[in-house]
């Protein structure tokens, strides 16, 4: 369709101008009613079997780019915005990006509803309306700092439904406002939904910092995604933020099957309900109770839950397998307790082991044990994971269940990830490979018959080159640092967590910085990026954060170093400086302890926007090097089954590690004067003797083995063909990890939508 026209109308009737008058944000405006408009003509899929998929986050980034793409409009909104003087790389701008997520569960969510959507299946998301999301991070002192990151508009993505479902809290009842965000399905002609809940009159944001009233549950219930759990308050308000959505949720569906006619007794042969990870998991209990009001009996209404309701599990961390006292809960609500007895007293029928019991000895509801006794399908995110799973984390489970456990190897929308956020790219592979590949990712193998072919691998390299110049403009338009395109750009981006071991990057940092200063140059500059937000009241995540803000502080008052090793931490990571960092990448950091990370996806995108993977034996760094080689990736470091035998014999101690003379340097480097002038001398000591006493997830076990396989990744560097190579033989080998993949997956093995 020709758009030029409709934008005219919108710019007149908006502004009273042509839209060769309008600034960037005019036009901004009138695309989003455009695409709004768009989106809001084209029908949802429809089925015999709807998919709801409840999520805590669902990390969209800007809508705009994506939505164009989806509805075949990106090329030439673009060119008409250059017409009239702009790009749509400048009118985004304008965007603010939803706030609804963290890290990579977010991104995920938010890639399979693209996905389900661009397959034409029947599904939408349910969430929460958080109005100031997790937070905006600043940086001050060296330390993170936390703001409130808001991001809704008068004039916004939110479209309002008039729609409203009480939820009875232990205090009363609060009504939840339903909330939709559009998702047009790329080349279907179809739009599902993401549902989003809010009380009625949210809290305005807080006059400084991230701090509110905890216990003002009608107001500030959807001001922040995951509040402060550092206190009881805290914790009680995760509780009512998740019953808030799930028991809204529930009646949704119920809702929504009214509408079809479908009689709730057979409500698992028309519904499928997601639970991604544990946040979700009182769904099962709430829509139970609801189907007891409608008149089931129990066994009825548990076989109709057991039988709609599929899980996945993201961690194995124990911190991420949520349990709840059930006095929150008779707190939060009463009505699920008797339920929840009686689902645990029948769980225990079945596995009377009180370990797996879904309440346990001290009275605590045990989350992902409701969500494996009381679903059809438990899967992970990865060979490994799934495998971890079933014959460790889980194995109890998984003798008496082998039937439900599967594994659902992530995947990423390679229509944001690479076609949206890297064009030059895409247009390459189009040239080489045809263009089906937007619909078909496997055709992306087609590029490995130019692995020879210089003409396409110097093509890629200044593509590359580009990337590295915009990220260079938007880093030092952003934070004022100028950094050198032609050094290699080292990139870590994603949540700051221990077991991601950003102090290990750290420690490679601090190995460069001895041996520049000791007139032992490296083969080549080396640019050294972080991205990262840590929970507010994860101490150690934040020293961690401090320990890289001086570091890049000390080196970038270093005239010795710092023509060779430069440090930025990118402030306030999210969506939108993903877009610009990944497409730049030259080496990908994924260094997380072998068994700890599920899968990951920062690493399929990077791969896909050929940078090469520096990583462990981990997640789905294993179907990746399976995929591309040893020879094009780099891994180093123990592998899980290591790892896991180290944990079960208390056989790791990091002081024998900390002795060796490769090692202590390094780690005392964290209270040398030169870093201590810079920063708290608290922060730096408590890291210092952590990591020499504690280092519970083994940075010191593979510092030594990363430092070398660095380096020769630093080294290979220089041969620019034989890294092209690699470089394609990457993306070719991307596709596997497309999101639509993974929903293919899904539906065949566990949704049977339609």
């Amino acid at each position: 369709m020709d758009i030029q026209l409709p934008l005219q109308r919108l710019t007149r009737a908006k502004y009273g101008l042509e839209p060769n008058q309008c600034d960037a944000g005019q036009l901004y405006h009138a695309l989003l009613q455009f695409t709004q408009e768009q989106a809001a003509g084209r029908p949802a899929p429809e089925g015999e079997r709807k998919l709801y998929y409840f999520s805590a986050e669902f990390l969209l980034g800007k809508l705009l780019s994506n939505n164009l793409l989806a509805l075949g409009l990106y090329d030439q909104a673009d060119e008409l915005l250059r017409q009239w003087g702009h790009s749509l790389a400048e009118v985004e701008q304008a965007e603010p990006e939803p706030s609804l997520g963290n890290g990579g569960l977010g991104r995920l969510a938010a890639c399979f509803l693209d996905s389900i959507a661009a397959l034409g299946l029947p599904g939408d998301g349910v969430g929460l309306n958080y109005h100031y999301g997790l937070f905006r991070q600043v940086f001050s002192d060296n330390q993170q700092r936390e703001l409130p990151n808001p991001w809704i508009e008068p004039d916004g993505w939110l479209i309002p439904t008039g729609v409203r479902f009480p939820v009875r809290f232990g205090f009363g009842t609060l009504d939840a406002v339903l909330w939709d965000i559009a998702v047009p399905g790329a080349h279907t002609g179809i739009a599902n939904r993401l549902h989003l809940f809010d009380v009625e009159h949210p809290a305005p944001a807080p006059q400084q910092g991230i701090g509110f009233d905890k216990r003002d549950i009608a107001h500030c219930l959807t001001s922040f995604l995951y509040p402060d759990d550092s206190d009881e308050d805290g914790r009680l308000l995760r509780v009512y933020q998740q019953y808030f959505m799930v028991s809204a949720g529930a009646q949704l569906i119920l809702k929504e099957l009214d509408e079809r006619g479908v009689d709730p007794r057979q409500l698992c042969q028309h519904v499928a309900i997601q639970i991604n990870d544990t946040h979700p998991s009182m769904v099962i209990p709430e829509l139970t109770r609801l189907l007891l009001e409608r008149g089931l009996s129990m066994d009825e209404a548990l076989h109709q839950v057991a039988h709609a309701c599929a899980y996945t599990n993201h961690t194995i961390l124990a911190e991420a397998l949520e349990k709840w006292p059930m006095s929150y809960l008779r707190t939060v609500a009463p009505q699920l307790e008797p339920i929840l007895r009686e689902m645990d007293r029948r769980a225990k029928q079945v596995l009377p082991d009180p370990r797996l019991a879904i309440i346990g000895p001290d009275d605590t509801v045990h989350m992902a044990h409701l969500d494996i006794h009381y679903s059809y399908s438990v899967n992970g995110v990865a060979a490994l994971h799934t495998q971890i799973l079933c014959q460790s984390e889980l194995k109890p489970f998984a003798d008496v269940y082998p039937y439900k456990f599967n594994n659902k190897t992530n995947g990423i929308t390679l229509r944001r990830w690479l076609e949206a956020c890297n064009p030059q790219l895409a247009g390459l592979i189009d040239q080489c490979a045809g263009p089906q590949w937007r619909t078909d990712p496997a055709r992306l193998e087609a590029l490995l018959s130019f692995t020879g072919d210089g003409q396409v691998l110097r093509r890629l390299l200044e593509i590359k080159r580009e990337n590295k110049l915009a990220l260079c403009q938007a880093v030092e338009r952003e934070q004022g640092v100028r950094l050198d395109p032609d050094s290699l750009f080292d990139i870590q981006v994603k949540r700051l967590h221990e077991y991601k071991r950003q102090q290990m990057n750290a420690l490679y940092v601090i190995r460069k910085y001895l041996e520049i200063k000791s007139g032992q140059l490296p083969p080549r500059p080396i640019t050294v990026i972080f991205g990262a937000k840590a929970a507010p009241a994860y101490v150690m995540a934040k020293r961690i954060i401090h320990l890289i803000l001086c570091l890049s502080q000390l080196i970038e008052a270093d005239p010795q170093v710092r023509p060779w090793l430069r440090v930025v931490m990118v402030a306030n990571y999210n969506v939108t400086w993903a877009q610009q960092l990944i497409p730049a990448c030259d080496l990908s950091e994924q260094i997380s302890l072998a068994s700890k990370e599920a899968s990951g996806t920062s690493n399929m995108k990077f791969m896909a926007n050929g940078a090469l993977t520096l990583g462990t034996l981990d997640g789905a760094n294993v179907e990746i090097a399976q995929l591309v080689g040893g020879e094009n990736i780099y891994t180093f470091g123990a592998h899980s089954d290591q790892v896991i035998g180290l944990y079960a014999h208390n056989g790791y101690h990091p002081w024998d590690y900390y002795q060796r003379d490769g090692v202590r340097p390094l780690v005392d480097f964290l209270v040398s004067p030169q870093l201590l002038a810079l920063g708290n001398e608290d922060d730096l000591r408590a890291l210092w003797e952590d990591m020499k006493g504690k280092d519970y997830f083994m940075a010191l076990l593979d510092v030594e083995d990363y430092i070398a396989t660095r380096d020769r990744a630093v080294l290979d560097y220089g041969n620019r063909s034989a890294w092209a190579r690699k470089a394609l033989v990457n993306i070719a080998k991307s596709g596997y990890f497309s999101s639509d993949r993974t929903i293919q997956q899904y539906n065949q093995d566990i949704w049977r939508l339609g």
